[in-house]
């Protein structure tokens, strides 16, 4: 058992890259993780590196109906849920001008709407249990905008804004709510968009989920509300 003990974690687009990378840590530690996204096939690989106990669920974060689904599911087939990691996210580079009203769909759909509907969804049993950590991982296109990732920008700004705002709502509750500003990292995100040179230069996902682990642990008289982590130049 790890120094956490069981306690449940949900990981949305845990099928690989970062949430693949923080399955495997918060395991180690002894979480129960419950791996969700919209691969089966890819949850499946990343449950196999799990030291602990799992379950895997199929499910599209854009979907309030399912989100609750699952989450009910979670709740009531295994327990109170002590941490959710907002991971799920999807990107599409062009001008403006040249994004198909698809992709910009996509964009706004799971990145800022899955995060609002997970998150709605366990806050409820976190009040109950009165306890509780939020992680919405945002990336540093939500500090800035960049050049071919408007509405890629403009989904992270609404987390932002949706995460800044809601640890004000749970300000004088045990519930802490934190945001994680990260730049690119070697993970399948970039396919298609950058050049295996490029992807060299990108942060290891592993090292970004040591530092967003390190960052949620409990300590006394402090809490950390964001996390910004950059690629060096």
């Amino acid at each position: 058992m790890g120094i956490m003990n069981e306690k449940i974690a949900v990981i949305t687009g845990a099928g690989s890259g970062l949430g693949a990378s923080l399955a495997q840590k918060l395991s180690c530690l002894g979480y129960y993780i419950c791996l969700l996204g919209r691969n089966k096939p890819k949850l499946e690989r990343t449950a196999k590196t799990l030291t602990h106990g799992y379950s895997i669920y199929e499910v599209d974060v854009s979907s309030k109906q399912w989100v609750t689904q699952i989450i009910q599911s979670i709740q009531d087939n295994i327990g109170s849920i002590h941490l959710l990691i907002n991971n799920a996210g999807v990107g599409f580079f062009d001008a403006a001008e040249n994004l198909s009203e698809d992709s910009i769909h996509q964009m706004i759909d799971i990145n800022l709407k899955g995060t609002i509907f997970c998150t709605q969804e366990v806050l409820k049993g976190m009040k109950q249990s009165n306890e509780g950590i939020i992680v919405n991982i945002v990336s540093t296109a939500g500090l800035e905008g960049k050049v071919t990732e408007s509405v890629y920008c403009a989904s992270k700004f609404g987390v932002r804004g949706f995460t800044e705002s809601l640890a004000l709502e749970l300000k004088k509750t045990p519930i802490s709510v934190s945001a994680v500003y990260m730049g690119g990292m070697k993970t399948e995100f970039w396919d298609g968009v950058f050049s295996d040179e490029q992807t060299q230069k990108l942060m290891d996902p592993n090292d970004i989920a040591d530092i967003i682990i390190d960052n949620i642990k409990p300590r006394k008289f402090l809490t950390v509300t964001e996390v910004v982590i950059k690629n060096q130049k």
